[in-house]
């Protein structure tokens, strides 16, 4: 098996109180690392690779991430909450909050459209609520209205937030464990693509594969 990977999530107390989105983006540019969703796991078949990178931070009440994309392709058509981002231009995160089982798992469009549950395996998964997604912020450097695929070459960025509670934790100022992957795909762009944080190893592309989830510490 390959090894995972492991990630320190720092906490940034500038993010406590902070609301507006270009200052967080700007926090998290300077303070927090940023990594490379680099891992092209089925290359024979699906090669193309477009520089996909984030930064990740905390506060004490939420995640923060923001993804930065630079792509050949981008496709925005789902719209609704829990229609089938993946297809699009998407960026995820899947977490295990308690390092074990279930996992959540978060996917967003250039748009910031939101398919998100949480299950213990690909099939049966509990879907989150209107009310549920509706706390998970996002900011789309896309804008929010869907539009078919265009071809060129183009950067964009999705800042997301994710409340802490949401996952059933709560941050005390000691570390938490917990594992998870982020992604890059498009499944249904004219260059179909697969990338993930953490290598998987499997016969065809698979991200609902928490045995190969990295470790990620909340600081």
């Amino acid at each position: 098996m390959t090894e995972p990977k492991k990630l320190e999530i720092p906490y940034l107390s500038e993010l406590d109180a902070e609301r507006d989105y270009n200052r967080i983006i700007n926090i998290l540019e300077e303070k927090a690392p940023r990594r490379t969703i680099e891992s092209v796991n089925w290359a024979d078949e699906f090669p193309y690779h477009p520089l996909t990178t984030f930064t990740i931070a905390h506060s004490k009440t939420e995640i923060f991430i923001d993804f930065f994309v630079r792509c050949n392709y981008l496709r925005a058509v789902n719209f609704e909450n829990q229609s089938p981002v993946s297809e699009d231009s998407c960026v995820e995160f899947f977490v295990e909050p308690t390092g074990e089982l279930p996992y959540w798992n978060f996917e967003f469009n250039c748009i910031g459209t939101v398919n998100a549950s949480y299950r213990c395996e690909r099939r049966n998964p509990t879907r989150l609520t209107d009310e549920q997604l509706a706390r998970i912020e996002r900011y789309p450097s896309c804008g929010v209205r869907p539009f078919r695929e265009l071809e060129g070459l183009f950067t964009w960025n999705l800042l997301v937030a994710i409340p802490l509670d949401m996952l059933g934790l709560s941050y005390e100022g000691k570390p938490i464990r917990m594992r998870g992957n982020f992604y890059k795909c498009a499944s249904a762009a004219s260059q179909p693509h697969f990338l993930s944080w953490s290598p998987i190893v499997s016969e065809h592309p698979d991200f609902h594969r928490p045995e190969y989830f990295g470790e990620l510490i909340l600081l």
